[in-house]
């Protein structure tokens, strides 16, 4: 049978997710379609969690102004939905007079893009900023944060599903028709129909607006690696450090940047791949990843490291051309309705709100958006047991004593807050959706301490079978049958 939605939108993104948190706050019947088992699976959850200020951005772009828009309302989204937000500026590093010529560039760019309190600034200037840092000067922009991007992601899905959008997790969508009335399409292989159809599905949008019979896009996977440091590496570096840009195939540069958790990431890299889902960390990219972050940061040592990923850019820009070519965000004329996202690569993420709105001021023009009357605005994360005072953790204890139980020690997570990622809104119950809601398997040890005792819960307090247990969707399975005694 199937289901009837006036708006679909493929993809769970941020840039999805942030879509359909907007749109909940109209009188509208609206689905959400991801092909994975959570949100932020994708280029999303693979990133740097930096809010970007715009000065990187071609003046005149989409690319610039909707980052600069985001970039100033960040803070006050993340205060409203709960969510980890750091205001910590960012410093780009010379380390010669040409990278000096080039920041001098990079200040009129920005400031012509409309970012706030952008500066060049001395070596003694620097050396106040980020003391470890080497370089004869570098620009400073006091406008950049850090904050959690699987955080952000969840709570914009959570909030849209707290206000009546209907997410559908493991619904890859494999069939689009165009009908009088709008779309039929196939999801998880289930039929729904909408009247408007938004295209947010990142590396594979390309994919999708063929399916919906727009072809002449096509996306180029760009690969970034990174490394992952321990928390005893964070008092070497409290603000993003990166070098003055170079020509190039369209990233950063390499770069330093504290987590909102109190880790440093080094990366990314960057290279044209063939495949979208080849999420590998080579030995090659890594070695030259830790080479340039020393030059950046001397006191590193690779006893700092204690783990690795990768992330996917979805770039238009051939690698023959590469660099960045602008947002594409518009309604087909050659398939009404259809709202096609192609190309939303960094600052993607700091850009979502923004491009959210966007998307439905090209929906007002069809359709007459209600507000409810009942929206809520407000999405009240979980408590975080190891930042509280000593007081207020032994009041949690008093409360639950679940909360007395660590079960993950190089992150203090507590019984209590596995408990409630397991229990989430959403209904995801893999590792992963535990991992990035508790943040329980990111320390040092890498699960070693936590994972089993998370299993267990699984299985012997919600009865999940062993074979049951995932890491992240279908296809990730960890075990082939129960542990024989």
């Amino acid at each position: 049978m199937e289901q009837n939605y006036d708006i679909i939108i493929v993809g769970a993104g941020a840039v999805g997710c942030a879509i359909a948190r907007e749109l909940s706050r109209f009188q509208l019947q609206v689905a959400l379609m991801e092909k994975e088992g959570d949100v932020a699976c994708g280029t999303s959850g693979r990133n740097s969690a930096v809010v970007h200020a715009g000065f990187n951005n071609k003046p005149g772009s989409l690319m610039a102004e909707l980052c600069v828009e985001g970039n100033q309302g960040f803070e006050a989204l993340c205060h409203e939905l709960d969510v980890p937000y750091q205001k910590t500026g960012k410093l780009l590093v010379a380390f010669d007079d040409e990278d000096m010529e080039t920041l001098r560039g990079v200040v009129d760019k920005g400031i012509r893009n409309g970012c706030k309190g952008l500066e060049l600034i001395d070596q003694q200037r620097v050396n106040k900023i980020a003391p470890n840092i080497g370089g004869i000067g570098g620009m400073y922009s006091p406008e950049t944060a850090i904050f959690d991007p699987f955080t952000y992601c969840i709570a914009l899905a959570e909030n849209a599903v707290q206000n009546g959008v209907v997410l559908y997790l493991e619904h890859e969508v494999t069939e689009i028709t165009r009908t009088q009335e709008g779309f039929r399409i196939i999801a998880g292989r289930e039929p729904f129909t909408c009247r408007y159809l938004i295209n947010s599905a990142g590396l594979y949008s390309d994919h999708i607006s063929e399916l919906a019979g727009v072809r002449g896009y096509q996306l180029f996977p760009c690969r970034g690696e990174y490394y992952i440091l321990d928390k005893i590496a964070s008092e070497y570096l409290n603000i993003p450090v990166y070098p003055a840009p170079k020509p190039g195939i369209g990233g950063l540069g390499v770069h330093l940047t504290p987590t909102i958790d109190g880790n440093i990431i080094i990366g990314p890299s960057a290279e044209y791949i063939n495949a979208k889902d080849d999420f590998a960390c080579t030995p090659e990219a890594m070695d030259k990843l830790f080479r340039e972050a020393v030059q950046l940061l001397p006191l590193l040592e690779r006893k700092h490291i204690i783990g690795n990923y990768s992330g996917i850019r979805p770039k238009q820009a051939p690698p023959e051309e590469g660099g960045f070519r602008d947002f594409v965000i518009k309604e087909e004329p050659e398939c009404p309705g259809l709202i096609n996202l192609i190309g939303i690569e960094s600052p993607g993420l700091t850009a979502s709100m923004p491009i959210a709105r966007r998307v439905c001021d090209i929906l007002s023009d069809h359709m007459e958006l209600m507000k409810k009357d009942n929206f809520i605005a407000q999405r009240k994360g979980p408590v975080r047991f190891r930042d509280q005072t000593p007081e207020e953790q032994a009041r949690l204890i008093t409360e639950d004593p679940d909360y007395g139980e660590i079960i993950c020690r190089c992150q203090i997570v507590t019984k209590k807050e596995i408990r409630q990622a397991i229990e989430n809104p959403l209904g995801v119950r893999s590792i992963s959706g535990i991992k990035y809601r508790a943040w329980a398997t990111t320390g040092r040890c890498n699960g070693g301490y936590c994972f089993s005792r998370i299993v267990d819960i699984l299985i012997h307090e919600y009865g999940m079978d062993a074979t049951e247990i995932r890491y992240r969707s279908k296809g990730s399975e960890l075990f082939v049958d129960e542990a024989r005694k």
